[in-house]
């Protein structure tokens, strides 16, 4: 099959390509995935990523962060101390 050359366009990331993609540390990113904070796809001791999932991540992560905060219960606030 001469000439019957087939490119294949990887379709996941190894770990320290998503942590550059993702713009965090590769020891964040797997600890993240340790949590399940990430999505991954286990084969064998590796840990994959695809593009599209990581997207989806941060498009998720982004909208929680522009959802409005609850309203503080008073925890962690400033109070005046009585004498």
């Amino acid at each position: 099959m001469e000439g019957c050359e087939t490119m294949y366009e990887a379709v996941t990331m190894k770990a320290k390509e998503a942590a550059v993609y993702v713009g965090i540390s590769y020891w964040l990113l797997l600890e993240m995935t340790k949590k399940g904070e990430l999505p991954f796809i286990a084969a064998g001791g590796r840990k994959l990523f695809r593009k599209e999932s990581l997207d989806l991540w941060m498009a998720n992560q982004e909208a929680q962060s522009l959802q409005t905060k609850p309203e503080p219960t008073g925890h962690g606030a400033l109070r005046k101390v009585s004498k």
